[in-house]
C-alpha cells in the first residue's frame, strides 16, 4: 500500500516548487501594496486632519472678524438710539471713520423706519442708492420688520447690491418697537469681505466656498484648481444666517502635503520581493542539483547494492538449488571433495548415502509437477533439519537427494543417521491439501573402502541404491565389490533398449488363460521378451523397469499393442481366429492423450475386431488421476477394447472404481491363488473377490495357478478363467498354435471337495 508523504516532507516539495519563488514575489508585491496604501492613507489621513483644522480656523477667523464689524455696526445704532438728533454731518463724520478703521464696508447707511436709505457714507459709487427701499421682497419686508419689533440684528444674506455685484448687508435696529428710528446698515461686497476676514494670506491654496443652505453662496480663489476629492466642510455660526464653508486644496498644495514614502517603500519592498524570489530561485537550484546529485549517488548505492544482491544470488545460485534451498549438485561434489582431503590427511572414514525418493515418478506424473515440486520442498525441509557440522545434505536432481556424513568411526555411526533418515518419512506429508505417505529408498558408500574420490563415492553410493531398489523399496544397501560389475550390466541393457526397438529385437510370448465354465482357450497374455543379440533371452525383469526409468516404456507399450493386433490378423481364418490377447498397459502410457487414437489405428490397420483385444492396468494405476483415467478408459470401452484390472488386492483398493469404470474383468493377484489351499484367509478372500466381481457382472481371472488342487478349488467356486504354469508357461506364437491345435491345453477338471 502507498505511503502517505510526511508533513516535513510536503513541505520540502513546496519550498522546491517552481512556483515558489513566483509566490514568494506576489508575498512582497502584496505587502509593498498594502504598505503603500497604509502609507499613503496615512498621509491622506493626516493631509485631511490638516485641511479639516484650516477649515474650522478659516470659520472661527470668519465668525471672529464677522461679529467684530457686526459689534461696530451695532455700536453705530445705540450711539444713534442715545442721542436721536445726531446731524447728518456728525453721523457721517463717525461712519467715515468706521471705514477708515475697518476699510471693509461698501458702504455705512442708515435706514428709517420706512425701510429707506436715507445716509450714506460714502457717497461716491453709491449715489443711486440714496431713497431706495431694502425691504424690496416680502422676505426682506418681514425680516427688517421682525428686527424693528424685536431689536435683534438681520443679516440678508447673499444679496444682489444696487450698487452692483455680490455683497451682505448688516441691519442693526436704531430702538425697537415703537421707538424704532431705522437702522444702521453695513454693506459688505462679498468679494471684499471674504477677502479681508479669511486673511487671503493664509488661504491662497485653499479654495473656499461660503455655502448657504448648502448652496454656494460665494467662491474664494475660483480660478485655483483644486483638489475636490480631499475637501472639508465646516459650520459658521453667525447671527441669523446659515452658513458653511467647503474648503478644497490645491493640487499643488497637496502634492508638497502628500509625501514620496509609499512610493519609496512600494518600490524597497519590491526590491526585496524580486531580490527574495531570485535568491530563492537560486537556492531551489542548488538544492535540485544536490537532490540530483544525491538521486545520482541513491541510483549508484542501489545500482552497486543490486550488484552485490545479484553477485550474492549468482553466487547463492552457483551453490543453492533454487527449489529446495539445498546445496546443488555441483557445489555438494566440491564441498565432498574438500571433506576427502581433510579425511585423508585425519585418517578418518566419510559416508556417502543417495536418497531416492519411492513413487514420486508415478505421483509426479498423476498429480503433476506444482505437486512434485511441493513436495520436494517438504521433504527437503525434514532432511535439512539433519544437517550439522558433521552432516551436509545435498540435492542431486529429480527425486535424489545426497546426504555426507563426516568424522564416522564405525558402521554404526553410518547406521544410527541412515535411521534418522528413515524418521524423516515416518509421518505423512501435507502436499496441495492432501496427506501422502511417501518413504526412500537408499544407497551408502563410505570412504575409503568405497572410494578414493568424490566421483567414484558417488558412483559406487548410485549402484548401492540401485541394489537396494532391486531387493525391494524403503531400505537401503551399503556398496560391496561385485556391485559395480552388475551396474554396468545394467547401464549397458539400458543403453541397447533403443537399439532393441530400431532392430525389432522384441517378441511376444503368450500364456493361454483356461476358460473354467467348458475347459476352452478363448484368451491368452502377452508377455513381452528381449532377444538380445549378445545376451541371449532378456526377461522382463531385468529391463522394464529401465524402461520405465528412462521413460522408453511408452514406446515398447506401442509396440506391443502393434505387435499384438499383427497376431491377431495372422490368426484370422484360422482355428484360433476368435482367441482374445491381453496386453499391459502402463501408467505412462495411459498418461498420453493420444493411446486411444494410437489402439484404434493398430486395430483398423490390421483389421482386427476391438472385442479381440484386451488390455491390462495394475489397480493402482485405476486410482491414480481418477479423472484423466475415467475419460481415457471410457474412450476406450467406447472403442470395444475388453478392461481388465490387473494384480487385483495388493494395491490401494477403493471397490467404488469397480463400480464407475468400465471393467470387464478382474485378476485376482498370484499373492492369493499361491496358498488358497493351505491359508484359510487367502480361500476367504479369492471367494469373497469371485463373489464380489459376479455380483458386479465381472469375469474372474485367477493368475499363478500352478496344482491341480488350486484349479479344482477356483472352479468349485466358479471362477471364469486361470492362468498360471499349471496350464502352461508363456509360449511363442508357433509354439501355442501347435499346442492349440494338438490339444495338449484341454482339461477336464472334476470338482472336488
Amino acid at each position: 500500500m502507498h505511503k502517505p508523504a510526511s508533513t516535513l516532507t510536503l513541505i520540502a516539495r513546496g519550498l522546491l516548487h517552481p512556483a515558489f519563488p513566483a509566490l514568494i514575489f506576489l508575498v512582497f508585491l502584496g505587502l509593498a501594496t498594502g504598505l503603500q496604501y497604509g502609507i499613503k492613507k496615512q498621509d491622506r489621513s493626516n493631509l485631511q486632519e490638516n485641511l479639516d483644522s484650516q477649515a474650522r480656523l478659516v470659520a472661527q477667523r470668519l465668525e471672529q472678524n464677522f461679529l467684530i464689524h457686526v459689534e461696530a455696526i451695532e455700536r453705530m445704532a445705540q450711539r444713534m438710539a442715545e442721542d436721536p438728533s445726531t446731524s447728518q454731518e456728525h453721523w457721517s463724520a463717525d461712519a467715515r471713520n468706521y471705514l477708515e478703521d475697518f476699510g471693509v464696508y461698501q458702504a455705512i447707511e442708515w435706514i428709517d423706519a420706512n425701510y429707506a436709505i436715507q445716509w450714506l457714507e460714502p457717497m461716491t459709487g453709491n449715489e443711486g442708492v440714496i431713497g431706495f427701499n431694502v425691504a424690496f421682497s416680502p422676505e426682506r419686508a418681514a425680516a427688517l420688520k421682525r428686527s424693528q419689533q424685536t431689536g435683534n440684528l438681520d443679516i440678508s444674506g447673499v444679496i444682489d447690491l444696487k450698487q452692483g455685484g455680490k455683497g451682505l448687508v448688516i441691519y442693526a435696529p436704531v430702538s425697537s418697537g415703537s421707538e424704532n428710528n431705522g437702522f444702521i446698515a453695513g454693506v459688505f461686497k462679498m468679494d471684499v469681505l471674504a477677502g479681508e476676514l479669511l486673511t487671503p494670506d493664509a488661504t491662497e491654496h485653499l479654495q473656499i466656498n461660503i455655502l448657504s443652505d448648502n448652496d454656494t453662496a460665494y467662491q474664494l480663489n475660483p480660478g485655483l484648481h483644486a483638489k475636490e476629492s480631499f475637501t472639508s466642510y465646516a459650520d459658521v455660526d453667525l447671527p441669523t444666517l446659515d452658513w458653511s464653508l467647503s474648503v478644497s486644496p490645491s493640487s499643488s498644495w497637496v502634492n508638497d502635503q502628500l509625501s514620496d514614502w509609499p512610493q519609496v517603500t512600494f518600490m524597497v519592498m519590491l526590491f526585496m520581493g524580486i531580490l527574495t524570489s531570485l535568491t530563492t530561485l537560486l537556492v531551489q537550484l542548488i538544492l535540485k542539483r544536490n537532490q540530483a546529485l544525491l538521486k545520482t549517488r541513491r541510483e549508484l548505492d542501489e545500482e552497486i547494492s543490486q550488484r552485490q544482491s545479484v553477485q550474492q544470488d549468482l553466487q547463492r545460485l552457483e551453490t543453492t538449488d533454487t527449489l529446495t534451498g539445498l546445496a546443488n549438485r555441483r557445489f555438494f561434489m566440491e564441498d565432498l571433495a574438500h571433506i576427502l582431503s581433510i579425511a585423508d590427511r585425519q585418517l578418518r572414514q566419510v559416508a556417502l548415502i543417495m536418497i531416492d525418493l519411492d513413487r514420486f515418478q508415478m505421483l509426479n506424473d498423476s498429480l503433476g509437477h506444482q505437486f512434485g515440486d511441493e513436495l520436494l520442498i517438504k521433504v527437503s525441509e525434514r532432511l535439512n533439519d539433519l544437517s550439522d557440522e558433521r552432516v551436509i545434505i545435498g540435492y542431486s536432481g529429480g527425486d535424489e537427494f545426497m546426504v555426507c556424513q563426516q568424522h564416522v568411526d564405525s558402521v554404526d555411526d553410518v547406521i544410527f543417521l541412515l535411521g534418522q533418515i528413515k524418521q524423516c518419512f515416518q509421518q505423512e506429508f501435507d502436499v496441495q491439501g492432501q496427506r501422502h505417505g511417501i518413504t526412500a529408498t537408499m544407497g551408502v558408500a563410505v570412504y575409503p573402502q568405497s572410494g578414493l574420490d568424490a566421483d567414484t563415492l558417488l558412483r559406487n553410493a548410485d549402484i548401492a541404491l540401485y541394489r537396494a531398489k532391486e531387493q525391494g523399496r524403503n531400505t537401503y544397501q551399503f556398496y560391496t565389490e561385485g556391485m559395480q560389475d552388475r551396474e554396468v550390466i545394467r547401464l549397458e541393457l539400458d543403453k541397447d533398449i533403443s537399439q532393441a526397438l530400431a532392430n525389432d529385437e522384441f517378441v511376444l510370448y503368450f500364456q493361454p488363460q483356461l476358460d473354467l465354465r467348458d475347459s476352452s482357450i478363448k484368451s491368452v497374455e502377452a508377455l513381452i521378451r528381449w532377444q538380445h543379440p549378445r545376451r541371449g533371452m532378456v526377461p522382463p525383469v531385468d529391463f522394464i523397469p529401465l524402461a520405465e526409468e528412462s521413460g522408453r516404456i511408452t514406446d515398447i507399450g506401442r509396440w506391443v499393442v502393434l505387435a499384438a493386433c499383427k497376431q491377431l490378423a495372422s490368426w484370422r481364418n484360422t482355428p484360433n481366429e476368435n482367441i482374445r490377447i491381453a496386453v499391459n498397459l502402463s501408467g505412462r502410457e495411459l498418461d498420453e492423450e493420444d493411446i486411444v487414437d494410437h489402439i484404434q489405428e493398430a486395430l483398423e490397420s490390421h483389421g482386427v475386431p476391438p472385442e479381440l483385444l484386451e488390455v491390462e492396468l495394475t489397480e493402482e494405476i485405476f486410482i491414480q488421476n481418477i479423472e484423466h483415467n475415467m475419460n481415457q478408459l471410457t474412450r476406450l470401452h467406447q472403442l470395444g477394447v475388453n478392461l481388465a484390472i490387473d494384480d487385483f488386492g495388493v494395491g490401494y483398493s477403493s471397490l467404488g472404481y469397480l463400480r464407475d469404470f468400465p471393467v470387464d474383468l478382474l485378476k485376482i493377484d498370484r499373492s492369493f491363488i499361491t496358498d488358497v489351499i493351505d491359508r484359510h484367509d487367502d480361500a476367504v478372500i479369492t471367494r469373497a473377490v469371485i463373489n464380489l466381481a459376479h455380483n458386479l457382472g465381472i469375469e474372474v481371472v485367477a493368475e499363478g495357478v500352478e496344482t491341480a488342487e488350486q484349479l479344482r478349488f477356483l472352479k468349485s467356486h466358479r471362477c471364469d478363467l486361470i492362468q498360471g504354469y499349471f496350464i502352461s508357461r508363456p509360449l511363442p506364437a508357433a509354439e501355442l498354435e501347435k499346442a492349440l491345435a494338438s490339444g495338449k491345453l484341454e482339461y477336464e477338471v472334476p470338482v472336488g471337495s
